[in-house]
């Protein structure tokens, strides 16, 4: 055989255990592309279709037998809202208008660089709000006429209630982020009461009349889409914001969640935030859950009102039973937010190889659940085991006090 023959049976050699390789490597891409079935049921997808959502979403793509019925959609992420983008930082928002079922609560995510201000403002709604990262100075007057000031960082809550004049400001070295949370899913965070919009729109010789000064001193008031998130000098030291003369506020507007000693499991933690500790919070109860790998926000579900959830970090399994042989379930990540209407039964299961952590907010002064577990060991044994025909060992193990997060 002459060389070129052997080096034409060498490259054909090689070509047919690259296309060997290649052929296995095909077949085996194809096996670890998640697929619409169970044993029985579905079939594949050919496409047109969005893998990451699909491999980020495994209980859409392919829903446990135990779903059942037509829930409508209980979760809308961040990343899929509106970006504004301001001067001064950035904006987005889930409201009903995003996510229709949620009709009590609506949330706004923000961040503010170092010295961005959030003008002097005030709503309709309440803003209940806690701090992600970073650090913030936040203003307020209360209807009486005393004032308030306060720094915070990350993990702290403050609540400014329907009217209530406030200001945020990003401090050093790199601003803030916070969630805020509104008492109404209607609310719309471009629909606020500014103080440059007001100024813009009263006539000067009104405004002179109202500040005892003369009409031609104003005027000068900047346009409002310049003011909305803007940057300004960061400010002094907190005491030297201080108003002299001035009166403080009888109940602070901010609150330390952290500082708290949480509900402690074997599996998480829970810190509880409503009017019994936040006094001036009358209408927006929290909880901040933590929950490690391989633990679960027990079954229970909420009386007093719907849930608006929003996931800090990890990654969660949502399910939600609605009666009537209605169940469905749902894959949130960080920056997601799951809602689950009033009275109905749910858990989060930490689905992740880190911590899950995701607060629980509610239009309501105060912060209850029912727990299934706890609700059967308080219940005779003998009436549970007619309903559910349960094994001794699952009646014996029932918690007569409730573990927010299981295994406890």
């Amino acid at each position: 055989m002459d060389s070129l023959s052997r080096r034409q049976m060498l490259a054909a050699t090689a070509a047919g255990s690259l296309l060997t390789t290649t052929a296995i490597a095909h077949a085996q891409s194809i096996d670890a592309i998640p697929q619409p079935q169970r044993p029985g049921r579905g079939g594949t997808d050919p496409g047109p279709r969005d893998l990451t959502r699909d491999r980020q979403n495994p209980d859409m793509l392919v829903p446990p037998s135990t779903d059942h019925g037509s829930l409508p959609n209980l979760r809308f992420s961040f990343s899929d809202a509106h970006m504004r983008l301001e001067t001064g930082g950035w904006t987005r928002q889930v409201t009903r208008r995003e996510l229709g079922v949620a009709t009590a609560l609506a949330g706004v995510n923000m961040r503010l660089n170092a010295g961005g201000v959030r003008e002097l403002h005030w709503h309709k709604a309440s803003e209940w709000a806690y701090m992600l990262y970073g650090t913030a100075r936040i203003t307020a007057v209360d209807a009486k006429g005393r004032y308030f000031i306060d720094d915070v960082s990350a993990g702290d809550l403050w609540f400014f209630p329907s009217g209530v004049p406030h200001s945020i400001q990003g401090l050093s070295p790199d601003g803030c982020e916070f969630l805020l949370v509104f008492d109404d899913g209607d609310f719309d965070e471009d629909n606020t009461f500014m103080i440059a919009d007001w100024f813009k729109h009263t006539p000067n010789e009104v405004l002179g009349k109202n500040f005892g000064a003369p009409a031609s001193l104003f005027g000068q008031t900047p346009e409002e889409s310049q003011r909305y998130i803007f940057p300004a000098p960061l400010p002094g030291p907190l005491a030297s914001d201080n108003i002299p003369g001035a009166t403080p506020v009888a109940q602070s507007f901010s609150s330390r969640l952290m500082a708290q000693d949480p509900i402690k499991t074997a599996s998480g933690t829970v810190r509880i935030s409503d009017s019994t500790v936040f006094p001036v919070n009358t209408t927006t109860a929290a909880a901040l859950v933590e929950v490690n790998p391989g633990g679960l926000r027990e079954l229970h579900w909420h009386p007093n009102g719907d849930e608006w959830l929003y996931v800090i970090e990890g990654q969660a399994r949502m399910g939600v039973f609605a009666a009537q042989g209605q169940a469905r379930t749902f894959d949130l990540r960080a920056g997601d937010v799951g809602y689950v209407p009033v009275a109905m039964g749910h858990y989060l299961e930490n689905t992740g190889t880190g911590p899950l952590r995701f607060l629980e907010t509610f239009k309501s002064p105060y912060f209850v659940d029912f727990s299934l577990d706890t609700w059967m060991a308080l219940t005779p044994p003998p009436l549970v085991d007619a309903h559910l025909n349960l094994d001794r060992q699952v009646m014996d193990r029932l918690r007569k006090t409730k573990a927010p997060v299981v295994p406890d």
